[in-house]
This record gives C-alpha cells, sequence and structure tokens, in this order.
C-alpha cells in the first residue's frame, strides 16, 4: 500500500512569489526527501466543489507509511518541513495510506 502526503495551499497575496518560491527553492528540497517515489501538482487552477479552490495541491507518494515515516523525520524531511514557514500562508496538510477499492 501506498502512502501520500496532501498538500493544499491557500490562495496566497501574492501568488508570482509564491510560486516563484515553491517551483525554485521549496520543490527541490521537498525532491530530496528519502524514500519519496513521487511529486505531483495540479496541472491547472484547482476547481472547488465546496468551500474555496485552494491556489495549490501537491501530492507526494512513498511506497509505504513506513517509508514516509522515515522521509519525513531525515534531514531532509525536516529541511522541507521546516521551509513551509518561508513562504505558506497555514497550509493544509494531510498524511495518510492508500488501499485499493474492494
Amino acid at each position: 500500500m501506498a502512502a501520500k502526503i496532501l498538500v493544499l495551499y491557500s490562495q496566497p497575496s501574492d501568488t508570482d512569489g509564491f510560486d516563484k518560491y515553491y517551483f525554485e527553492t521549496h520543490a527541490p528540497l521537498a525532491r530530496k526527501i528519502p524514500h519519496l517515489r513521487s511529486m505531483k501538482f495540479n496541472a491547472g487552477p484547482p476547481v472547488a466543489m465546496a468551500g474555496t479552490a485552494p491556489h495549490l495541491v501537491v501530492e507526494l507518494e512513498f511506497d509505504t507509511m513506513a517509508d514516509l515515516q522515515a522521509g519525513m523525520a531525515s534531514p531532509e524531511g525536516q529541511a522541507a518541513a521546516a521551509d513551509l514557514q518561508n513562504f505558506a500562508e497555514d497550509p493544509t496538510v494531510l498524511v495518510y495510506e492508500t488501499r485499493l477499492d474492494g
């Protein structure tokens, strides 16, 4: 079963500044997290079926919850987590394990 971190970034006051920092600084930090299998971003503006749509949705995938936990406990994972305060305004961070339907 895969384990995922889903991060929803609310609409920032400066979208251009947010995007520049995120893709030039934060994403490269996150890509260094051990055991990270993939990192995906929304391809276009998210659309909310209820509530307010976030500015950016990011999915980080690991093979297992143990890999996720080890990756986030690593110095690289801690650096990426600490960097959130440098650009993100109250992100929603969800951590979960997936299973097949049925």
